[in-house]
């Protein structure tokens, strides 16, 4: 009863400063260990609103059926500490929610890890900044990320605000990434990619001898969110077909091959969710390291989040309140002094959240120029590009 009494008391006495999305990544948030970028773990405000799916049930019951990131007791215990609250108040653990209530979960924060690769800036304009960014690096905030993103760092290392990214790449593909410095220059490029006016080109490194000449593939994409990768389905470019998925159509150039790997151009005429991968998975020559798409096993591999774009979570042991006390010990033992450790927290003392002691190998899969209307933007081929 006294450890409890002193748990509670270690939370009771923290001076917490909670973010929102107003607060700019500022340079020291970063840490630089091995090679990967981590994030300073920091205090972070989640709203929701209750969906009506969600009436009726105790506020623990709601979190532990709909974000199961985290075990039983942790939220229990959020919800004891008033980490979790309802419209602003602290509720009991048997609180009944009601539609359209706001939820606050406040949440002491580990971002994923990325690699520690500069983000450099290529060319700089007065309302257009061209970047090269780096393999593993999400464009802007999403899901687990937000300072490490392209858009945050370039915030926080250079003072580089707003930006309006352009287009999107995925977060283990690297290359040309264009980003518009005001809206109306963002609105500019939006109609001009919508209107079909924009060529993307983009270089791979696959599997095989690829065959010479153009090769253009027709085939539908259908992506499955669920299992967070897309697969072919035989169709055509005439909006007609009545297969699944959305119709995608992609043109290859082989550039180089030493027998064993090609280069090949991939150049996308529609752009859908991993449209250049699954081509190329199509027609027999997968890019080489890419596990989602390789593997007889990607199914398994994206069911266990281990894809390219999947996020891995693992449940994390409970930590109970009779055992504040000595966690908060433990933790001042183990941590370094590069952040503050949080009692009720269920990542401390690590920099990483659960899941993400992984290395991940970047995708050999490389923007390398967008042009439209007047305006061309390049970026130079990465090293595994080249084939001897």
């Amino acid at each position: 009863m006294e450890r409890k009494r002193e748990g509670e008391a270690n939370i009771k006495s923290m001076e917490i400063v909670w973010q929102t999305p107003a607060n700019p990544p500022e340079k020291h948030d970063y840490i630089f260990r091995n090679g990967t970028r981590y994030v300073r773990p920091y205090y972070f405000e989640f709203i929701s609103h209750v969906k009506n799916r969600w009436e009726g049930k105790t506020i623990v019951d709601l979190f532990a059926e709909e974000f199961k990131g985290r075990p039983y007791d942790y939220y229990v215990n959020a919800v004891k500490c008033g980490r979790i609250q309802v419209d602003g108040e602290m509720v009991p653990v048997s609180y009944i929610v009601k539609s359209s209530q706001k939820i606050s979960h406040f949440l002491h924060r580990h971002e994923p890890p990325v690699m520690a690769w500069d983000v450099s800036i290529l060319q700089k304009e007065s309302d257009v900044l061209t970047v090269c960014k780096p393999a593993s690096v999400p464009v802007h905030p999403c899901g687990q990320y937000r300072k490490n993103t392209v858009v945050g760092i370039l915030q926080a290392e250079h003072g580089l605000a707003p930006l309006y990214p352009v287009h999107r790449l995925d977060r283990l593909v690297s290359g040309l990434l264009i980003l518009a410095r005001n809206a109306s220059k963002a609105d500019l490029f939006r109609q001009q990619i919508e209107a079909g006016k924009v060529k993307k080109q983009y270089i791979a490194k696959v599997i095989g001898v690829f065959s010479d000449g153009e090769r253009m593939v027709d085939v539908n994409i259908n992506y499955n969110a669920r299992e967070g990768r897309s697969t072919a389905e035989v169709g055509n470019c005439d909006h007609k077909s009545s297969v699944k998925g959305k119709v995608a159509c992609t043109k290859f150039t082989k550039i180089s091959t030493d027998g064993t790997h090609s280069t090949v151009l991939c150049e996308p005429i529609t752009g859908r969710t991993h449209q250049i991968r699954v081509h190329l998975q199509y027609t027999g020559h997968p890019i080489a390291n890419d596990m989602l798409y390789l593997s007889e096993n990607a199914a398994y591999h994206s069911r266990r989040g281990m894809g390219a774009d999947k996020i891995s979570v693992d449940l994390s042991p409970s930590v109970t309140l009779s055992l504040l006390g000595d966690c908060l010990e433990q933790c001042k033992e183990e941590s370094s002094n590069d952040f503050s450790i949080d009692p009720v927290c269920t990542n401390c003392p690590n920099l990483a959240p659960k899941g993400y002691d992984r290395d991940e190998e970047p995708l050999w899969l490389h923007c390398v120029k967008y042009s439209g209307p007047g305006w061309v933007y390049e970026c130079p081929y990465p090293e595994w590009a080249f084939l001897d």
